[in-house]
């Protein structure tokens, strides 16, 4: 939050077994600090239903932009809701780009990262597997810095609303004198309420 934009505004979500809405839309970091001490290692891990818990909040937001940043230790053997069901959730029109650490260990930690890989890949996010905890700061901050640092693209597609399905996203970018850019964007997404998509250009 510290190295985010100052009008930016985050809540914070806890979860084991449950997931608990620890603190409303804030700029504030002691309200937000305090949130996160209320962090408590014990129970399940309801990760899917904390972030479609989180996606659905978010909806409450102003901002145009909007980013859920996942912090895990985990694989998810408590949520109600599956992998795809989040997934399918977070690619509704203009939901949120989703960045996520796992801090796994050896056990289990293959289908952890997988789920982290994809919900973060399907979104236009980032995932992150660092050794050790040391490294968690460093990583936040970079993530800080891409949020900051995005391109919102808007266009008119040519499909009705009227018209179900998923609509698969590819951007290109060229600029000289680079001769080839990698462009971050979500894979696609549900039709909605809005008509934009969000990538950023490395």
């Amino acid at each position: 939050m510290k190295a985010s934009n100052p009008d930016d505004q985050v809540f914070v979500v806890n979860f084991n077994d449950e997931y608990y809405l620890d603190q409303e839309f804030t700029p504030d970091i002691k309200k937000l600090q305090g949130a996160l001490e209320h962090v408590e290692a014990r129970g399940g891990t309801a990760l899917y239903d904390a972030i479609v818990a989180s996606a659905d909040y978010l909806t409450h937001s102003k901002l145009q932009r909007k980013a859920l940043f996942v912090v895990t230790d985990g694989e998810d053997d408590a949520s109600q809701e599956t992998l795809e069901q989040a997934i399918h959730k977070l690619q509704q029109e203009n939901g949120p780009v989703v960045y996520a650490i796992g801090l796994l260990g050896e056990e289990k930690s293959r289908k952890a990262k997988r789920a982290l890989e994809l919900i973060s890949e399907r979104t236009g996010g980032i995932s992150f597997f660092p050794p050790t905890l040391d490294q968690v700061d460093e990583i936040s901050r970079s993530i800080a810095r891409d949020i900051r640092n995005q391109y919102t693209i808007t266009y008119a597609p040519s499909t009705p609303k009227t018209v179900a399905g998923y609509r698969t996203i590819h951007v290109d970018a060229h600029a000289r004198p680079y001769k080839k850019l990698t462009v971050r964007t979500r894979t696609g997404y549900y039709p909605g309420q809005e008509q934009q998509g969000a990538g950023g250009v490395n």
